[in-house]
């Protein structure tokens, strides 16, 4: 297949560095998009929640080459394939996140339970919409209920 080239649209700031954070609910960071896409925000403030796609830069090369892994690394829960799995350990170290929209400022997004660090590539902002979104019978396996 061919590559595919992506362009960030923006960075992740003053969410701190902390890769390891458990709970990133009441974490408020923000994202400044380039300038010249502050246009791209017109309306989005209407909505309470967005959906950020993001690129995991600081993911290892060789847990992008692992194809498999236990759920939070542990062995006691079973061993799943990357696709099962929504942590960073696949071929593109993508991130999907629904967070709180707080504000829109310019060609900034000031955010709530954002769970990226730092200087994370964000790649597209979308509105969440609930009725489009949620899916309200959705399973999952018995092991990731907690």
């Amino acid at each position: 297949m061919p590559e595919v080239t992506l362009t960030p649209i923006g960075a992740v700031e003053g969410a701190g560095d902390d890769i390891a954070r458990q709970d990133w609910s009441r974490v408020r960071s923000a994202v400044r998009l380039r300038p010249e896409l502050a246009g791209a925000l017109l309306g989005l403030d209407g909505y309470s929640h967005v959906i950020v796609v993001a690129w995991l830069h600081r993911i290892p090369h060789e847990l992008r080459e692992r194809r498999q892994a236990y759920p939070a690394g542990d062995e006691r829960l079973p061993l799943q394939g990357a696709f099962a799995l929504r942590g960073g350990t696949r071929p593109n170290p993508l991130a999907v996140t629904v967070c709180r929209l707080l504000a829109v400022e310019g060609a900034l997004l000031r955010l709530e339970g954002l769970d990226l660090v730092d200087g994370t590539r964000v790649l597209d902002v979308k509105p969440y919409v609930p009725h489009y979104d949620a899916v309200p019978k959705a399973s999952i396996p018995r092991w990731a209920r907690g």
